[in-house]
């Protein structure tokens, strides 16, 4: 495991242009006003810096103000600021849309009258961010294993149809700035996914004939790579419980660059327990011990 430096000083004061500018950067948002996490969301933070040391990971928070930032993160996630590579930002939705296509969108819509609104905005937050400044965005349910290569990627979450909980492009790339036009022009926050996994699947097909998998291969798709669904998703939604469940033998995940862990699914709300034996604590303990060791402690921000 990487050794971190142990200094309390949080990496709050550099603003989110200048994090992102390399376009290396790893993305992670929270739309909804809480700041109290769930476990899974700190872990997933974690691994990520743990697994992209050299790289910055960028943490939107729509909780976050500008006057009390720092304040507020050392009281919410003392167990993050160790990470050196962890930069906290408040998410402004309006800073976040201007100069981008969706910025017409944003200032027409109505956010109380979405039924799908936390979605919605955060399917449209994470190709503005991407567009701008590139990098890698990851969904708060994914769980790092391992580096990925630099190149613009996708993941199939199965044969024909693409995820949006995690991909890489680079900046303005034609890839994202296709899905914000088409997000403008036939946007319907009434079907569930249409603005995410539903338009990357649309738009990807117009760059090539979807696959189907049947080994570990990946595919290119113009000049985009198609991630075999074993990537990220060696375990596939219906069989999402397995996570939190005691296996005989632990599953290696060699063909995985990390695992998502289906959080969505979870409406039981299902918790890694300390002391269980579950899948989920074996990936808890082993890529994201600062967390585990806050559950483990009963450090009232992770209940």
């Amino acid at each position: 495991m990487t050794t971190l430096s142990s200094t309390t000083e949080i990496n709050v004061l550099r603003s989110p242009a200048e994090v992102l500018k390399e376009g290396d950067a790893i993305i992670f948002l929270e739309t909804s006003d809480r700041l109290e996490l769930p476990s899974l969301v700190l872990c997933a933070v974690e691994s990520a810096a743990r697994v992209y040391i050299n790289q910055p990971v960028a943490f939107f928070l729509k909780g976050l103000n500008n006057t009390n930032t720092e304040e507020m993160v050392k009281r919410h996630f003392p167990m993050l600021s160790p990470l050196r590579n962890i930069y906290f930002f408040p998410l402004i939705l309006e800073e976040v849309f201007t100069d981008t296509p969706l910025h017409s969108w944003y200032k027409k819509i109505n956010p109380q009258e979405e039924k799908h609104w936390l979605h919605v905005s955060a399917d449209a937050c994470r190709l503005a961010l991407v567009w701008k400044h590139g990098g890698i965005y990851m969904d708060t349910d994914i769980i790092s294993l391992r580096t990925l290569p630099s190149l613009d990627f996708l993941a199939a979450q199965s044969s024909g149809y693409s995820s949006n909980g995690i991909f890489r492009f680079s900046s303005h790339h034609n890839f994202t700035q296709r899905c914000m036009e088409d997000f403008v022009q036939n946007y319907n926050s009434k079907i569930w996914g249409h603005q995410g996994p539903h338009l990357f699947t649309h738009i990807l097909k117009k760059f090539c004939d979807l696959p189907n998998f049947n080994g570990t291969e990946d595919v290119m798709c113009g000049n985009i790579t198609f991630f075999n669904p074993k990537r990220f998703y060696p375990i596939p939604y219906p069989s999402w419980r397995t996570y939190y469940q005691v296996w005989n033998k632990l599953p290696t995940f060699n063909d995985s660059y990390a695992l998502h862990l289906w959080n969505f699914m979870n409406e039981e709300n299902i918790k890694m327990v300390p002391g269980s034996n579950m899948l989920a604590e074996h990936l808890y303990k082993g890529y994201c011990p600062s967390t585990y060791g806050a559950v483990l402690r009963n450090v009232s921000t992770y209940h």
